[in-house]
């Protein structure tokens, strides 16, 4: 029987075929022993980057179509962001999951558009709102015709370069949907706090996705890496991609 928590994991940004090849392996892998259905993501384009330096991937045709050659190979359901409304109609086409960046949860045109692929839509609450606050991004992705909405829970601004997590906002959004995710790599961040790039401290992470737990979450967002250190997108927040299977059996235990 699969399991019905959800599980999304994947890397930040699309690097490499090889990247997206290894990921894939192990999370299938990860569905055959433990009877779970982790979604698979990953971003073809880092738009909101600290610097104009930063890395930010393939781009929207090249990478929806290693998205796709993933999906077809491994047999995954696909999860990935936007950031544009134009962006919404390709993504749609192959991705199982379209997710909505936390920066951007207001944007009505890009909800809308999103909301009419026919993807589920997964919005992560802003840094700047409460999880009650989540409820008028829904109503307009559900007023839009979106099938099914998600939200993920993502920590809030403590000051500079800081964020902090209130476990509240899970049981406050499973008011509104059924589906809250904790996002725990990108909960353990540190914004703009590393000369040019995003910080963080991945130590924190299985704390955070099991504190998530006893507050009701009903699913986890991992950004896994083979070698974290190296990634090119939040490279201290992901997790060593041989640690998630042990996290996930946790989880679903």
């Amino acid at each position: 029987m699969t399991n019905k928590t959800t599980i999304i994991a994947g890397p930040c940004v699309i690097e490499s075929a090889e990247l997206l090849d290894t990921v894939a392996c192990k999370l299938v892998e990860i569905n055959k022993k433990h009877g779970t259905d982790i979604i698979f993501k990953a971003s073809f384009d880092k738009a909101n980057r600290t610097s104009i330096r930063s890395f930010r991937g393939p781009g929207l045709e090249r990478g929806l179509q290693m998205l796709a050659d993933i999906k077809s190979k491994y047999g995954l359901r696909i999860l990935t962001d936007i950031h544009e409304s134009y962006q919404a109609e390709a993504a749609g086409k192959v991705c199982d999951v379209l997710q909505i960046p936390a920066f951007l949860c207001r944007q009505t045109d890009l909800l809308v558009a999103a909301a009419k692929t026919g993807s589920i839509v997964n919005i992560k609450k802003a840094q700047f709102l409460s999880g009650k606050d989540m409820k008028y991004p829904v109503e307009k992705a559900s007023e839009a015709g979106a099938k099914e909405v998600w939200l993920t829970e993502r920590g809030n601004m403590m000051g500079y370069n800081n964020l902090v997590v209130d476990f509240r906002n899970i049981p406050d959004m499973l008011e509104i949907v059924p589906t809250v995710i904790m996002d725990c790599t990108h909960s353990v961040q540190r914004p703009g706090g590393s000369d040019g790039k995003t910080g963080g401290d991945r130590r924190f992470v299985p704390q955070m996705a099991l504190a998530a737990k006893a507050f009701g979450a009903t699913g986890f967002f991992f950004e896994v890496h083979p070698t974290p250190d190296e990634g090119l997108s939040d490279a201290a927040n992901m997790l060593k991609l041989d640690k998630l299977e042990s996290l996930v059996q946790q989880l679903i235990d």
